[in-house]
């Protein structure tokens, strides 16, 4: 990747750029090869950025894209198309389940459901597990919703580590009583850009729900990775 610009705007721009396909975090040695930049001002683009929000640091020493630019796009109209896009298979999903289907973006150390405009607790709910699980945001862990919120840092990252191997997370009346929500990734271009979760009573069997989410999701993907159509000619 060339670096955009002399200027340190151009610097800056580039790293961010450097995330573009990336997987979701990169050392400080793979920034500056995908950019171009020495590593020492590699290193102070990102420190800056760091300072700014528009990266965080990971407890491995490798850093990923912060909340500061994960608000900041969704704010801008990509949400809307995304929900066009996920439409269709959250009615299915409605009608499948019996639940209320939505898709959620991270915003602001939130999930952001797009259908209903509610944001939704990273670490209490299965949506923004999901996000969290592929660093999407930080989980305000010391916030307790209910009895069975989780609050235990190690308990939570377990918790993530397998929503990441196993493609689906749930909440158990984790944010309010009597709810039971599941969520899978949503992908486009490889890349995890959002959750679609379902929320019905805990009296829905768990097994019931898993499939119809996960199969949401991967019709949202591959809505998502579709070639725009061709406009027709007057």
């Amino acid at each position: 990747m060339n670096v955009v610009g002399e200027s340190v705007a151009g610097r800056v721009f580039s790293v961010l750029d450097a995330f573009e396909g990336a997987p979701d975090t990169l050392r400080l040695t793979d920034i500056a090869r995908r950019t171009g930049l020495p590593l020492p001002t590699a290193l102070r683009m990102v420190r800056e950025l760091v300072v700014w929000g528009g990266l965080e640091r990971a407890t491995d020493g490798s850093y990923r894209l912060g909340t500061r630019i994960r608000a900041l796009g969704a704010a801008a109209p990509c949400p809307r198309g995304l929900l066009d896009a996920a439409l269709p298979a959250l009615r299915a999903l409605t009608a499948r389940t019996g639940g209320h289907a939505d898709v959620a973006v991270p915003a602001d150390g939130t999930a952001l459901c797009l259908v209903t405009g509610e944001r939704l607790p990273l670490h209490a709910t299965a949506a923004g597990k999901i996000l969290l699980a592929h660093g999407h945001g930080r989980p305000a862990t010391a916030v307790r919703h209910t009895p069975y919120t989780l609050t235990a840092p190690g308990a939570l990252g377990a918790q993530l580590t397998r929503i990441r191997e196993t493609g689906l997370a749930e909440g158990h009346e984790e944010y309010r009583l009597g709810e039971l929500s599941l969520a899978a990734p949503v992908s486009r271009a490889g890349l995890t850009v959002a959750a679609v979760t379902v929320t019905t009573g805990t009296g829905t069997p768990r097994l019931r729900l898993a499939p119809a989410v996960r199969e949401a999701a991967a019709a949202i993907g591959r809505a998502l990775d579709a070639p725009p159509r061709a406009t027709a000619r007057p």
